[in-house]
């Protein structure tokens, strides 16, 4: 049986002299489905992806995309992966146009209403030179090329990079659409709310290392959650700081504010034993969850 896997890393590492890259990375991304890649910005994500890309060449360790090594088979690789660089550039002197129709040339002949009907949705003027596009529209060509091929994985490294909110909400659209048609999208960003809303696996990469690899479901499981709790009248709070995972943040005359560690379920039971007037949940970010991996040298 062949590999299953969209992207795998066995052992990936890139040094760069005595400069930090990635660090004997392992990683395993199935096909179909989306997956966040995370971290601040010089923590590695780049050059892991123009590594397991062959646009870098790994000190040591291997990878595969889409069962190809990445290495012998680059070119029969990039026929069937959508690429979005961090930094995209192109031709300043030519239109929006003239860049698509060379790329799609470079593709295999992608028809012209292909990348059209993409222009469209981002609301992408095709007919202006690249030089005089704001960086916004510079990146919606860069997401159009990257799509215009009907790829069988995307990889998008920083994809929402100087779109407004409304087209950073088409391009999440975009991503889970070839998700839901089986095409693996692999999402790296620090930009964290991106991630929450599309992606539903995560690594978290430190330093040049993978620090954790989960479902967002689960982090957000372990993450500390914030209640503000609103009493008919005052009530001693003790008893709440005696309750498993919970622990009292502040409290003021009728209200109280709680953290809690792991399942809500013992605070919900105490509290019904109270006259609550209101109750105000605090979901944690998946910002709050990964800044944790970073605020501890230990953490991971």
């Amino acid at each position: 049986m062949g590999d299953v896997s969209a992207i795998r890393a066995d052992g990936l590492t890139k040094r760069y002299g005595q400069a930090r890259g990635i660090e004997a990375v392992d990683l395993q991304v199935g096909r179909g489905e989306v997956f966040g890649f995370l971290g601040p910005n010089g923590a590695g994500k780049t050059t892991f992806i123009r590594t397991i890309l062959d646009l870098l060449h790994p000190t040591s360790g291997r990878a595969t995309i889409l069962g190809l090594d990445s290495r012998r088979d680059s070119i029969a690789i990039r026929r069937r992966v959508g690429y979005l660089p961090g930094e995209i550039a192109l031709w300043p002197n030519e239109t929006g146009r003239a860049v698509l129709r060379h790329l799609a040339r470079l593709r295999g002949d992608v028809p012209e209403a292909s990348f059209s009907a993409l222009a469209e949705r981002f609301d992408l003027a095709l007919d202006r030179k690249v030089h005089e596009l704001s960086k916004g529209n510079r990146q919606k060509i860069g997401l159009v090329q990257a799509f215009m091929h009907d790829p069988e994985l995307l990889i998008l490294d920083e994809p929402t990079s100087g779109l407004d909110p409304l087209l950073q909400h088409e391009f999440r659209s975009m991503a889970l659409e070839r998700a839901a048609a089986g095409v693996t999208v692999f999402l790296s960003s620090h930009v964290l709310s991106e991630v929450e809303h599309t992606a539903t696996r995560v690594a978290v990469l430190r330093e040049g290392s993978v620090v954790t690899v989960d479902d967002v479901a689960v982090l957000k499981e372990r993450a500390l959650r914030r209640f503000e709790v609103t009493f008919a009248r005052p009530v001693d709070v003790s008893v709440f700081s005696a309750v498993d995972g919970v622990e009292i943040s502040d409290a003021h005359g009728n209200v109280v504010g709680l953290t809690v560690t792991g399942s809500v379920d013992p605070l919900i039971k105490v509290l019904a034993r109270y006259d609550v007037v209101n109750l105000v949940s605090h979901e944690p970010d998946l910002e709050q969850i990964v800044l944790s991996y970073y605020g501890d040298p230990g953490a991971g």
